[in-house]
């Protein structure tokens, strides 16, 4: 028979421990993310920035862990030993001035001191022992050398290790003299270990070079590839010395970026071939329907065909111009004042009223014409279907940023993509083509993506359309 009862809850009084752990597990986590973002971010973003501190961060981890490990077991381990030894030779000295008390000026003791243990000895009379002095903030010596006279000897003394003298000076109180020892710093501490560590810093430097030197070669094609690649996006021819170097990756992603540059130019170039082919082939189809309806005797019938045949003309030169935008110009630098002054003589003849501004550099560097054409199809729109323009131009940073805003009907919010589409109308309130071929927009926002930019549409402080255009210049 199985037990079908539920488990006693946790007492009352426990409950309040558990929601408080949850609460700081969770406070915990929380922190743990926010630390782990702004390390993230504080962090270079750039490769090469990236692949220093690789190779940087290892090896001075390795240096670190090398130089904790000597200066604990190395330098600690023979500074001991040295310590140790002089001592022992000081505690020497002592037995023998306690076992010779008669010799006069204890001129043997201080003679076998100097010549056989390389010690300076003086007996002084019994004054008192200096003062302690204030100890130095990190000092092997002196806490070593310390420890071992109060472990050999015992008694009273006084050290001065605190300095850039070569020499150690030890004073022990005896019981009716004192005992001063001068000793060279080298007998009691291992001195030596800035070589070390000049040499590993010395040769940390020549390997970081060395190694910044082959990276940068090796990042640079990356770079021109980055580059390239970017260019491409503005509709800006390669470079003329740009082939694939570095690495064998490297180089494989080059030849593909300019396999792919290639099937996408003869892409366009096909396309825009056809519609050229196509367009033309039509136009001496409605000459012909022209010069046959030109014949006839006029009437209502003929006038309607006229204008369906007028209509087709409209079209045709429509997908005449979205082919020349597809044609590949070069790029070059551009007076953005100039050609919205252009606009402006028109804005004069229309009785548009207009306003213009233009912030930062007005030289940018686009594709002549079709930067011409993309402004001529958006304040073309704005001086058929409102009475007032207002156009903002920010250059900064290395982009363009137009502001086209007008008081006209606007485009609905649920439209404002679709309008883009290639031969969309808007039939509503704002027909922003009216001539029929839906391809102003299209043709606008093609142009300004082959820039490396894009074209969105806003509601206008105006009260209608605000049309934005970024581009890099």
């Amino acid at each position: 028979m199985t037990d079908t009862t539920t488990p006693p809850a946790a007492p009352h009084h426990q409950r309040p421990f558990m929601v408080r752990i949850k609460r700081i597990a969770r406070y915990s986590l929380i922190r743990l993310r926010q630390w782990s973002s702004r390390l993230t971010l504080s962090l270079p973003r750039g490769l090469y920035a990236r692949s220093l501190i690789i190779i940087i961060a290892p090896m001075v981890l390795l240096q670190s862990v090398v130089a904790f490990v000597f200066m604990e077991r190395h330098w600690q381990t023979v500074t001991q030993r040295l310590s140790t030894a002089v001592t022992r030779d000081i505690a020497a000295i002592i037995e023998i001035v306690d076992t010779y008390p008669d010799d006069e000026n204890y001129l043997n003791v201080i003679t076998l001191a100097r010549e056989k243990l390389a010690l300076n000895i003086a007996i002084l009379p019994p004054d008192p022992l200096p003062g302690p002095a204030p100890k130095p903030f990190f000092s092997i010596l002196d806490s070593i050398l310390s420890q071992e006279i109060t472990n050999q000897i015992g008694k009273p003394f006084w050290i001065d290790t605190v300095g850039n003298s070569n020499l150690v000076e030890i004073r022990i109180q005896l019981e009716d003299k004192v005992l001063r020892v001068f000793a060279k710093r080298s007998q009691a501490y291992a001195s030596n270990t800035h070589i070390f560590l000049l040499w590993m810093v010395a040769t940390s430097l020549v390997l970081l070079f060395i190694a910044i030197l082959f990276l940068r070669n090796q990042i640079r094609p990356i770079q021109r590839l980055a580059d390239a690649a970017d260019d491409f996006g503005k509709g800006r021819p390669l470079p003329a010395d740009f082939r694939p170097r570095g690495a064998i990756e490297v180089r494989r992603a080059g030849l593909a970026f300019i396999k792919m540059r290639e099937r996408i130019e003869k892409q366009i170039e096909q396309r825009t071939e056809m519609l050229a082919g196509v367009s033309h082939d039509l136009r001496t189809i409605l000459t012909r329907f022209k010069l046959q309806l030109a014949l006839q005797v006029p009437s209502k019938e003929i006038d309607a065909l006229e204008k369906d045949i007028a209509d087709m003309q409209s079209m045709l030169e429509g997908y005449m111009d979205f082919a020349k935008s597809e044609v590949e110009e070069e790029t070059g630098e551009v007076d953005l004042a100039a050609l919205i002054a252009a606009f402006e003589d028109e804005a004069k003849i229309r009785k548009h009223r207009m306003k213009t501004n233009i912030v930062g550099r007005k030289d940018i560097v686009v594709r002549p014409v079709a930067f011409q054409r993309l402004l001529e199809n958006l304040i073309s729109n704005s001086f058929r279907y409102a009475s007032r323009t207002e156009i903002v131009a920010r250059n900064a940073k290395g982009r363009l940023t137009l502001f086209i805003d007008d008081n006209g009907p606007g485009i609905p919010e649920d439209k404002r993509e679709e309008v883009f589409k290639p031969f969309y109308r808007l039939d509503e309130a704002r027909n922003l083509d009216e001539s029929g071929t839906g391809l102003g927009l299209a043709i606008a926002r093609d142009i300004a993506r082959k820039h490396g930019g894009n074209i969105t549409l806003d509601d206008s402080t105006l009260g209608g359309l605000q049309v934005i255009v970024d581009i890099p210049v």
